[in-house]
């Protein structure tokens, strides 16, 4: 019989997390594995794209209500799950409160909080059987952990753990019980051993698989010269509307590039979130003709395609799939020079870092956008390289 592997996702929506899901669900070979994938919401603009050789597992109650509105689980008579979340949040509030200093970056530990806390009201998932290798794709990783039959587990790291704030004496003892710990990057495993030094030996380095075929081919399915029509240079960044994007920021940056003396120029966003607070930001900035919002796009390969120049300006990142995905079609890639930057990019060849600050960023932008020599440079760089990592897929068999 062919090896059983259980993947774990919370949903499907539009992310990196997502996308590099995707990426290893497409590598895996159904001719050497079967693989059930068990979403805890059969929700996300993704769902389509997940391959048919994939066995999508049913929803079950319990997971299903986990991140969803508390009105809507109490309706359902989900008591158990309301009253860990509730617990959850009483309980995070209380560590809060008790540190010395006030967390001055994202934080990230209610969510281990909540797996904690709803963890048992949730029924074991022992009716599939066992699995030669159970894989917990997003944290927290208490699903696979507690409730799933594996001869082997391993938990990815997408987070860069120098920039957040977590609670290492909630999440050490998750972490330290899978045999293996995927780390997508150097960057991502320096700082998440600086965080948990004694768990060196559990890591291994996997890289987000992606394929440039596939972006690729997904770039030619949409004509959005309606949305994107061209006029000056057109600037793109995708990503969820969050601290971590910093897109409160990007109209200050694109009001700092007009300040260059540069204005012929629209900067497009693709994503979802607090849509609201960038509208105000933009407004603030004045610069509702230079930035627009383009909202969900389940297949954002297009508008990848149509700018001219990509965009990360990023507060910090594990390592960004959309960047990759844009190098793959060949489009020149500015990212601010969080922890990680230089292990997503070789800066002045294959892209370009820039300045964290507004100022310096926007003073980067427009140097390459005027460089033109620079920007045909990486263009040929990246045709002349294979950004594809489908390999990657075989440190996965290897562990089984």
């Amino acid at each position: 019989m062919k090896p059983r592997i259980f993947i774990n996702m919370h949903y499907m929506a539009l992310g990196g997390a997502e996308r590099a899901l995707l990426g290893l669900l497409n590598a895996l070979d159904p001719e050497r594995v079967e693989v059930d994938l068990f979403l805890n919401q059969h929700t996300g603009e993704f769902m389509p794209l997940i391959p048919k050789h994939v066995n999508l597992l049913p929803e079950r109650r319990g997971y299903n209500a986990i991140e969803r509105p508390m009105k809507a689980i109490l309706k359902e008579g989900q008591i158990g799950v309301l009253f860990g979340r509730l617990k959850a949040k009483w309980r995070h509030g209380r560590y809060h409160r008790s540190l010395k200093e006030p967390y001055r970056s994202f934080d990230s530990s209610g969510f281990q909080y909540v797996a904690d806390c709803v963890d048992p009201y949730l029924e074991t998932l022992y009716d599939l059987g066992e699995y030669d290798l159970a894989i917990s794709f997003l944290q927290p990783h208490n699903i696979v952990l507690n409730k799933v039959k594996a001869k082997k587990r391993i938990a990815w790291i997408h987070t860069d753990y120098s920039v957040v704030h977590f609670n290492a004496e909630k999440e050490l003892p998750v972490w330290s019980k899978f045999d293996y710990i995927a780390s997508i990057s150097p960057d991502c495993t320096k700082a998440f051993l600086t965080a948990f030094p004694t768990l060196e030996d559990k890591i291994v380095k996997i890289e987000n698989i992606l394929s440039s075929t596939f972006v690729r081919q997904q770039a030619e399915l949409l004509d959005v010269s309606d949305e994107m029509p061209g006029n000056g240079v057109s600037l793109l960044s995708i990503g969820r509307f969050c601290h971590q994007k910093n897109f409160d920021n990007l109209p200050f940056i694109a009001r700092n590039i007009v300040n260059t003396g540069f204005d012929d120029f629209i900067w497009y966003i693709i994503g979802f979130g607090n849509e609201n607070l960038i509208r105000e930001k933009m407004a603030e900035a004045g610069m509702q003709e230079h930035v627009i919002i383009l909202g969900k796009k389940a297949n954002p390969y297009p508008y990848i395609k149509a700018c001219d120049i990509y965009v990360q300006p990023s507060r910090y990142e594990g390592k960004s799939v959309t960047v990759r995905e844009a190098q793959m079609l060949y489009k020149p890639v500015v990212i601010t020079n969080y922890a990680t930057a230089r292990s997503q990019i070789k800066d002045g060849k294959d892209g370009v870092i820039v300045p964290m600050d507004n100022e310096g960023c926007a003073r980067g932008i427009v140097n390459l956008i005027r460089n033109n020599e620079l920007k045909q440079s990486i263009k040929d760089y990246l045709r002349a390289h294979d950004y594809s990592n489908e390999n990657e897929v075989e440190k996965i068999y290897k562990l089984l």
